[in-house]
C-alpha cells in the first residue's frame, strides 16, 4: 500500500473538500448536473477550437488520474504512473507537445507508446485554484502530430480558468451544503433538548400553581394578609412562565413529523379561537372562511392560534379589534392570511420579527416570548411552505402563509 506524504495528504484532503474524489460507490461525475453540463460543453469547446480529437479534465490524486470530463472518449481512471498530465501538471504554464513519441517525457508512457493509446499532439493546461492549489489539468490531444496557433492555446487557456471557476463554484457550493447541514443538526439537538426541558418543567410548575390555587381560597388567611397578595404575585408568575414553556414547546414540535390530512380551516380556527377563550363571530372581531387544506391539524392549529394571540396582542387600542381568516388556492398549494387592524410590522422589521426569542419591544405591546412568528414559520417550512408580512389595507399586519399540497 502507498504510504502518503504530509503534501499528498493534504492535497488529497483538499480533493476531497472539492468533491473530486469520489467516495466508494460514487461516479467520478460532478454531483451538480448543471455543472456537470458546463464542464462537458467546455472540454467539447476545447477539442473544436484546436480542431483536434480529444478533450478531457483530469482530476490527479496521489495514486490516480480521474477524468471527470471528456470529449471523443469515455471517462476513464488510470493509476497516477501512467498519467502524462501527472507528470507535467505542477509546472508552471501550459506545455504543448507537437509529437509526445519524440518528447523524452512522454515516449515511453503507455498512452503513447500503444499500451494504451497513441497520443501524439498533446497540450496541458494547469487546474490551478485561487488558493494555489492545482486539481489536475484540462489537456488537449490526437493521435496525429499537430501544432495549434499560439492563439488556439490561448483560448484553451481561458477554457482551463473557466473549468477552474466552474470546479470552485462546486466546492463553495459543497462548503455551503455542509454548513447547512451542521445547522440543521445543531437546531434539531436544541429543538431536542428545549422540548425535553419544556416537558419536564411543565408537570413541576402546573402542581406549584395547582397549590397556589388552593392556598389562595385557603379561608384561615385573612382577606387583607400579606399572603393573599403573595400568592398572587406567584401564580401571576408561575403562569407567564407556564405559557412560555407551552410556546417553547410548539416551538420545537412546529418541525417534526408532519401527519398530513384534509383539514377545515374553518373547523381549525374555531378550535384555535376557543384555545384563546373566545368565539368566532362579530362579539370576537374573529371573522374566517372555509378552505380546505392539505396539512398537519395539530400544527395548523397552532399556527393560528399564534397568529390569533399576535393579532389581539398587538392590537390598536383605538379602535375594536378585527381579524380576518381567509385562503386563497394558488398553483402549488393554499395560502392562508391573517389580516388584523392593529399596529402592523414595519418593513424593516419583519424579518427580524420571525427570528426565534426576537421581541420589537415597541411602546404598548403586549408580553409575549418571541416564539409565535418564529413558530408559524417554522411550521410552514415544514409543509414546504414559507411565512410573509405585509400590510392590511387601512391599518395593520397581514400575515400570509403557504401549504402546499
Amino acid at each position: 500500500m502507498q504510504t502518503l506524504t504530509d503534501q499528498d495528504a493534504a492535497r488529497e484532503l483538499e480533493l476531497r473538500e472539492y468533491g473530486l474524489i469520489p467516495a466508494a460507490g460514487e461516479t467520478l461525475a460532478l454531483r451538480d448536473a448543471r455543472a456537470r453540463g458546463a464542464l462537458d460543453n467546455l472540454v467539447r469547446l476545447a477539442a473544436s477550437l484546436c480542431g483536434v480529437p480529444y478533450s478531457v479534465v483530469n482530476i490527479i490524486t496521489a495514486d490516480q488520474q480521474l477524468q471527470i470530463a471528456a470529449s471523443g472518449i469515455d471517462p476513464v481512471v488510470c493509476s497516477r504512473e501512467d498519467s502524462m498530465c501527472a507528470s507535467v501538471f505542477l509546472d508552471p504554464g501550459t506545455t504543448v507537445v507537437r509529437d509526445a513519441s519524440q518528447d523524452p517525457r512522454f515516449a515511453a508512457n503507455p498512452f503513447v507508446t500503444g499500451e494504451i493509446a497513441q497520443v501524439r499532439f498533446y497540450a496541458s493546461v494547469p487546474l490551478k485554484t485561487s488558493g494555489g492549489l492545482v486539481l489536475g489539468s484540462l489537456c488537449v490531444f490526437s493521435d496525429t502530430a499537430e501544432l495549434p496557433t499560439r492563439g488556439q492555446i490561448e483560448l484553451v487557456e481561458v477554457l482551463a480558468h473557466q473549468v477552474v471557476e466552474l470546479l470552485e463554484l462546486q466546492h463553495r457550493t459543497l462548503q455551503l451544503n455542509d454548513a447547512l447541514a451542521e445547522l440543521q443538526r445543531s437546531n434539531a439537538m436544541l429543538s431536542e433538548f428545549a422540548g425535553r426541558v419544556s416537558h419536564d418543567l411543565r408537570a413541576p410548575l402546573t402542581t406549584i400553581l395547582g397549590y397556589v390555587e388552593l392556598a389562595e381560597d385557603d379561608p384561615g388567611i385573612p382577606p387583607n394578609h400579606p399572603a393573599k397578595e403573595y400568592l398572587e404575585h406567584i401564580g401571576s408568575g408561575g403562569q407567564r412562565m407556564l405559557s412560555s414553556l407551552e410556546d417553547v414547546l410548539d416551538y420545537s414540535r412546529a418541525d417534526g413529523q408532519l401527519n398530513r390530512e384534509r383539514v377545515s380551516l374553518l373547523g381549525v380556527t374555531a378550535e384555535a379561537a376557543r384555545d384563546l377563550g373566545l368565539d368566532l363571530g362579530l362579539s370576537s372581531g374573529i371573522l374566517c372562511e372555509d378552505a380546505e387544506l392539505y396539512a398537519d391539524r395539530a400544527q395548523l392549529r397552532t399556527l393560528v392560534q399564534n397568529l390569533l394571540a399576535n393579532s389581539l396582542n398587538y392590537r390598536d387600542r383605538k379602535r375594536e379589534p378585527k381579524v380576518t381568516v381567509t385562503a386563497t388556492r394558488c398553483s402549488r398549494g393554499v395560502t392562508i392570511h391573517v389580516a388584523d387592524n392593529g399596529r402592523g410590522i414595519l418593513p424593516s422589521e419583519r424579518r427580524k420579527a420571525v427570528e426565534p426569542l426576537m421581541r420589537l419591544n415597541r411602546p404598548g405591546d403586549g408580553p409575549g416570548t418571541g416564539l409565535g412568528l418564529a413558530t408559524c414559520r417554522r411550521i410552514a417550512q415544514a409543509h414546504g411552505g414559507e411565512l410573509f408580512i405585509g400590510d392590511t389595507p387601512g391599518g395593520g399586519a397581514t400575515v400570509s402563509v403557504v401549504f402546499l399540497d
